[in-house]
């Protein structure tokens, strides 16, 4: 059984730190347009103060083993532009989730969502040895499901009102994973994105 923690990564586009409660005020930072960020994500709520208490409880549920938070650092101008995790975490099965990631709108089409799938795919898949990494997303964000869509990811199928939105609608949630089997020709996609400048995002 692998012991899945948090460490940081790097390549030459980004630097994942594990993230702490002194990432927060870079995070408020790198947030734009809090509605449209995180209008579907149920891990960052941005309150009266920002992003602190969101920061706050992901970090304790990273202390707790539930969840494998990063920050997510841009090496071209070391800013930190946004996070990613490991969520549903089972390391007996060799499985996780990589989701609640979220990049600041002025890095949108960047190298920054595809330099981070980089690390974090690899890390799972060629340092922890896992077997299977799933992705998920609103059935209603056609934006996130053609970024991974590009990733090379399959997609399972949805879950039927699996999730209630902040505004208690309900939402379907759309599967995607990749196998150990199938992450090196996803990982030969990102790289060749990554060296012609065609970031997938």
């Amino acid at each position: 059984m692998v012991a899945i923690t948090a460490v940081t990564l790097d390549n030459a586009w980004v630097r994942l730190e594990p993230l702490t409660e002194a990432h927060t005020p870079e995070l408020d930072a790198a947030v734009s347009d809090p509605d449209e960020l995180f209008r579907w994500l149920t891990t960052w709520t941005p309150g009266p103060a920002g992003l602190a208490d969101a920061v706050a409880q992901i970090v304790q549920r990273g202390r707790t083993g539930q969840v494998v938070p990063w920050a997510i650092r841009r090496r071209a101008d070391g800013r930190i532009v946004g996070s990613t995790s490991f969520l549903d975490i089972d390391e007996t099965n060799l499985r996780v989730e990589l989701g609640s990631t979220w990049i600041g709108p002025a890095w949108w089409r960047t190298e920054v969502n595809t330099a981070t799938k980089l690390l974090v795919l690899g890390h799972a898949f060629d340092t922890l040895g896992l077997e299977r990494v799933a992705l998920k997303t609103d059935h209603l964000n056609t934006r996130s499901q053609r970024a991974i869509e590009r990733l090379g990811a399959v997609r399972e199928g949805a879950l039927r009102h699996h999730i209630r939105r902040p505004d208690g609608s309900w939402r379907d949630t759309v599967y995607y994973s990749i196998l150990a089997g199938e992450w090196p020709p996803v990982r030969d996609r990102l790289t060749a994105a990554l060296t012609a400048d065609r970031a997938v995002s």
